[in-house]
Protein backbone atom coordinates (compact mmCIF):
# COMPACT_ATOMS: atom_id res chain seq x y z
CA UNK A 1 0.00 0.00 0.00
CA UNK A 2 2.62 2.69 0.68
CA UNK A 3 4.55 1.85 -2.23
CA UNK A 4 1.29 2.44 -4.25
CA UNK A 5 1.53 5.89 -2.69
CA UNK A 6 5.14 6.80 -3.09
CA UNK A 7 4.58 5.07 -6.33
CA UNK A 8 1.43 7.77 -7.15
CA UNK A 9 2.50 10.50 -5.24
CA UNK A 10 6.06 10.17 -7.34
CA UNK A 11 3.79 10.16 -10.43
CA UNK A 12 1.89 13.60 -9.76
CA UNK A 13 5.49 15.59 -8.72
CA UNK A 14 6.79 14.38 -12.02
CA UNK A 15 3.71 15.51 -13.97
CA UNK A 16 3.94 18.77 -11.98
CA UNK A 17 7.35 19.51 -12.90
CA UNK A 18 6.87 18.80 -16.11
CA UNK A 19 3.95 21.28 -16.46
CA UNK A 20 5.88 23.80 -15.00
CA UNK A 21 9.19 23.15 -17.64
CA UNK A 22 6.13 23.34 -20.15
CA UNK A 23 5.26 26.81 -19.07
CA UNK A 24 8.55 27.55 -18.68
CA UNK A 25 8.97 27.55 -21.98
CA UNK A 26 6.67 30.50 -23.11
CA UNK A 27 7.96 32.80 -20.38
CA UNK A 28 10.22 35.96 -22.03
CA UNK A 29 13.41 37.03 -19.52
CA UNK A 30 12.60 40.53 -20.41
CA UNK A 31 8.94 40.57 -19.41
CA UNK A 32 8.56 41.97 -15.63
CA UNK A 33 6.78 39.23 -13.19
CA UNK A 34 4.29 41.78 -10.92
CA UNK A 35 4.60 40.70 -7.50
CA UNK A 36 3.02 43.63 -4.95
CA UNK A 37 0.51 44.67 -7.42
CA UNK A 38 0.16 41.12 -9.86
CA UNK A 39 -3.69 39.78 -10.60
CA UNK A 40 -4.16 38.31 -7.47
CA UNK A 41 -3.11 41.01 -4.40
CA UNK A 42 -3.49 44.60 -6.10
CA UNK A 43 -6.16 45.48 -4.42
CA UNK A 44 -5.23 44.62 -0.88
CA UNK A 45 -2.18 46.33 -1.52
CA UNK A 46 -3.62 49.54 -2.84
CA UNK A 47 -6.42 49.38 0.47
CA UNK A 48 -3.08 49.33 2.64
CA UNK A 49 -2.02 52.62 0.28
CA UNK A 50 -5.12 54.32 0.74
CA UNK A 51 -6.91 53.83 3.66
CA UNK A 52 -6.91 56.65 5.52
CA UNK A 53 -9.05 58.83 7.17
CA UNK A 54 -9.44 62.22 5.03
CA UNK A 55 -8.41 60.52 2.08
CA UNK A 56 -10.36 60.52 -1.23
CA UNK A 57 -10.39 57.58 -3.76
CA UNK A 58 -11.82 57.08 -7.24
CA UNK A 59 -12.67 54.20 -8.83
CA UNK A 60 -12.98 54.64 -12.71
CA UNK A 61 -15.09 51.56 -14.22
CA UNK A 62 -16.93 50.76 -10.48
CA UNK A 63 -20.23 49.22 -12.55
CA UNK A 64 -20.35 45.81 -11.10
CA UNK A 65 -20.38 43.64 -14.32
CA UNK A 66 -18.30 40.27 -13.20
CA UNK A 67 -16.29 41.37 -9.82
CA UNK A 68 -17.56 42.54 -6.69
CA UNK A 69 -17.70 46.09 -5.25
CA UNK A 70 -14.27 47.39 -3.29
CA UNK A 71 -16.29 50.05 -1.96
CA UNK A 72 -16.54 47.73 1.35
CA UNK A 73 -12.67 47.63 1.57
CA UNK A 74 -12.50 51.02 1.85
CA UNK A 75 -13.50 51.00 5.62
CA UNK A 76 -11.74 55.22 6.55
CA UNK A 77 -11.43 56.70 2.77
CA UNK A 78 -14.08 58.04 0.97
CA UNK A 79 -15.06 56.40 -2.03
CA UNK A 80 -16.48 57.11 -5.43
CA UNK A 81 -17.50 55.22 -7.98
CA UNK A 82 -17.83 56.33 -11.63
CA UNK A 83 -18.59 54.93 -14.71
CA UNK A 84 -19.85 55.61 -18.67
CA UNK A 85 -23.21 53.49 -17.71
CA UNK A 86 -25.34 53.86 -14.46
CA UNK A 87 -25.89 50.64 -12.34
CA UNK A 88 -24.56 49.03 -9.01
CA UNK A 89 -21.98 50.75 -7.05
CA UNK A 90 -21.58 53.62 -9.91
CA UNK A 91 -22.25 57.14 -7.96
CA UNK A 92 -21.69 59.35 -11.09
CA UNK A 93 -21.58 58.77 -14.78
CA UNK A 94 -20.02 59.96 -17.16
CA UNK A 95 -17.28 60.03 -19.99
CA UNK A 96 -13.65 59.26 -18.51
CA UNK A 97 -12.57 61.40 -21.19
CA UNK A 98 -13.79 64.70 -19.56
CA UNK A 99 -13.17 62.87 -16.35
CA UNK A 100 -11.87 65.99 -14.20
CA UNK A 101 -14.83 68.03 -15.79
CA UNK A 102 -17.25 65.78 -13.22
CA UNK A 103 -15.47 66.60 -10.04
CA UNK A 104 -14.34 69.77 -7.99
CA UNK A 105 -12.42 68.16 -5.48
CA UNK A 106 -9.32 65.68 -5.99
CA UNK A 107 -7.99 62.41 -5.34
CA UNK A 108 -5.17 60.12 -3.47
CA UNK A 109 -6.36 57.68 -5.43
CA UNK A 110 -7.57 56.60 -8.68
CA UNK A 111 -7.62 53.39 -9.77
CA UNK A 112 -9.26 51.25 -12.85
CA UNK A 113 -8.79 47.88 -13.85
CA UNK A 114 -10.08 46.10 -17.22
CA UNK A 115 -11.24 49.20 -18.83
CA UNK A 116 -8.56 51.04 -20.29
CA UNK A 117 -7.97 48.59 -23.06
CA UNK A 118 -12.26 49.93 -23.95
CA UNK A 119 -11.17 53.84 -24.18
CA UNK A 120 -10.81 55.49 -27.49
CA UNK A 121 -8.42 57.37 -26.25
CA UNK A 122 -5.99 56.34 -23.31
CA UNK A 123 -3.92 59.23 -23.33
CA UNK A 124 -6.65 61.44 -22.70
CA UNK A 125 -7.75 59.61 -20.23
CA UNK A 126 -4.91 59.46 -18.39
CA UNK A 127 -4.38 63.18 -18.61
CA UNK A 128 -7.79 63.38 -16.94
CA UNK A 129 -6.57 61.32 -14.13
CA UNK A 130 -3.40 63.31 -13.47
CA UNK A 131 -5.10 66.50 -13.23
CA UNK A 132 -7.42 65.05 -10.57
CA UNK A 133 -4.65 63.54 -7.75
CA UNK A 134 -3.14 65.17 -5.57
CA UNK A 135 0.07 65.85 -5.21
CA UNK A 136 1.38 63.11 -3.34
CA UNK A 137 -1.83 60.79 -4.80
CA UNK A 138 -1.57 57.65 -6.67
CA UNK A 139 -2.58 55.94 -9.77
CA UNK A 140 -3.33 52.06 -10.20
CA UNK A 141 -4.17 50.62 -13.22
CA UNK A 142 -4.66 47.12 -14.11
CA UNK A 143 -5.38 45.95 -18.12
CA UNK A 144 -4.81 43.21 -20.49
CA UNK A 145 -1.22 42.54 -22.08
CA UNK A 146 -3.18 39.66 -24.20
CA UNK A 147 -6.34 38.62 -24.10
CA UNK A 148 -9.26 37.13 -26.45
CA UNK A 149 -11.59 39.59 -28.22
CA UNK A 150 -14.79 41.02 -25.86
CA UNK A 151 -17.20 43.73 -25.48
CA UNK A 152 -16.87 44.98 -29.30
CA UNK A 153 -16.72 47.17 -31.00
CA UNK A 154 -15.38 49.19 -27.88
CA UNK A 155 -12.09 46.55 -27.62
CA UNK A 156 -9.62 49.22 -28.58
CA UNK A 157 -6.32 48.80 -27.44
CA UNK A 158 -3.86 46.21 -25.31
CA UNK A 159 -1.09 47.18 -23.16
CA UNK A 160 2.78 46.15 -21.79
CA UNK A 161 3.67 47.41 -18.69
CA UNK A 162 5.95 49.96 -20.73
CA UNK A 163 2.75 51.20 -22.52
CA UNK A 164 1.58 52.28 -19.24
CA UNK A 165 4.67 53.94 -18.30
CA UNK A 166 3.91 56.23 -21.28
CA UNK A 167 0.48 57.14 -20.38
CA UNK A 168 1.85 58.12 -17.10
CA UNK A 169 5.07 59.23 -17.10
CA UNK A 170 7.30 61.94 -15.11
CA UNK A 171 6.90 64.57 -18.13
CA UNK A 172 3.54 64.83 -16.86
CA UNK A 173 4.59 64.35 -12.87
CA UNK A 174 4.07 60.62 -12.81
CA UNK A 175 6.47 58.68 -11.28
CA UNK A 176 6.44 54.64 -11.70
CA UNK A 177 6.33 52.59 -8.82
CA UNK A 178 5.54 49.23 -9.60
CA UNK A 179 5.01 48.23 -13.13
CA UNK A 180 5.02 44.29 -14.54
CA UNK A 181 2.80 41.66 -15.81
CA UNK A 182 0.57 38.57 -14.38
CA UNK A 183 -1.27 35.55 -15.11
CA UNK A 184 1.28 34.10 -18.22
CA UNK A 185 -0.52 32.31 -21.34
CA UNK A 186 0.31 29.23 -23.39
CA UNK A 187 -0.23 30.03 -27.02
CA UNK A 188 -0.27 28.64 -30.43
CA UNK A 189 -0.97 29.75 -33.73
CA UNK A 190 -4.37 27.57 -34.96
CA UNK A 191 -4.24 25.29 -37.97
CA UNK A 192 -6.39 28.32 -39.88
CA UNK A 193 -3.19 30.62 -39.68
CA UNK A 194 -0.36 31.43 -42.36
CA UNK A 195 1.07 27.69 -43.50
CA UNK A 196 5.23 29.03 -42.13
CA UNK A 197 3.08 29.95 -38.61
CA UNK A 198 0.59 26.93 -38.06
CA UNK A 199 0.47 25.20 -34.59
CA UNK A 200 3.84 27.41 -33.55
CA UNK A 201 3.85 27.81 -30.14
CA UNK A 202 3.54 31.67 -29.44
CA UNK A 203 5.76 33.05 -26.40
CA UNK A 204 5.71 35.96 -23.78
CA UNK A 205 2.40 35.92 -23.52
CA UNK A 206 0.55 37.76 -20.58
CA UNK A 207 -3.23 38.42 -19.62
CA UNK A 208 -2.22 41.29 -17.78
CA UNK A 209 -0.20 44.04 -17.34
CA UNK A 210 -0.35 46.29 -14.08
CA UNK A 211 1.06 49.93 -13.04
CA UNK A 212 1.24 52.23 -9.98
CA UNK A 213 2.20 55.28 -10.43
CA UNK A 214 2.47 58.28 -7.96
CA UNK A 215 1.90 61.96 -8.60
CA UNK A 216 5.21 63.87 -8.08
CA UNK A 217 4.25 67.20 -8.53
CA UNK A 218 2.20 69.78 -10.65
CA UNK A 219 2.39 69.85 -14.32
CA UNK A 220 -0.26 72.62 -15.67
CA UNK A 221 0.83 72.98 -19.62
CA UNK A 222 1.20 69.18 -20.20
CA UNK A 223 1.09 68.55 -23.97
CA UNK A 224 1.80 65.28 -25.84
CA UNK A 225 2.96 67.27 -28.75
CA UNK A 226 5.67 68.86 -26.68
CA UNK A 227 7.30 65.33 -25.63
CA UNK A 228 10.00 63.68 -27.19
CA UNK A 229 9.44 59.98 -27.20
CA UNK A 230 13.35 59.49 -25.31
CA UNK A 231 11.96 61.65 -22.38
CA UNK A 232 8.54 59.18 -22.30
CA UNK A 233 10.54 56.06 -22.86
CA UNK A 234 13.28 56.68 -20.10
CA UNK A 235 15.70 57.69 -22.51
CA UNK A 236 15.10 54.21 -24.28
CA UNK A 237 15.43 53.20 -27.51
CA UNK A 238 14.03 51.12 -30.45
CA UNK A 239 16.40 47.94 -30.57
CA UNK A 240 18.78 47.71 -33.07
CA UNK A 241 18.88 44.61 -35.43
CA UNK A 242 21.74 42.65 -33.79
CA UNK A 243 19.67 42.58 -30.06
CA UNK A 244 15.89 42.09 -31.72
Amino acid sequence: MRIKQAVKKTRSILKFAKSLFKDSMYLASDVPISKEINHNNWQNYIVKLADKPGNRVLEVGSRVVVSNSMRKLFKHAEYVGFDYYPGENVDITGDAHKLSSYFDKKFDLIYSTAVFEHLAMPWIVSQEIVKLLNVGGYVFLETHYSYASHERPWHFFQFSENALKVLFNEKMGVKCILAGCSNPINACFSGQASEYLRYKPIGGMYCHSEFLGQKIKEVSDFNWYNCTTSEICNNSHYPTLNTI
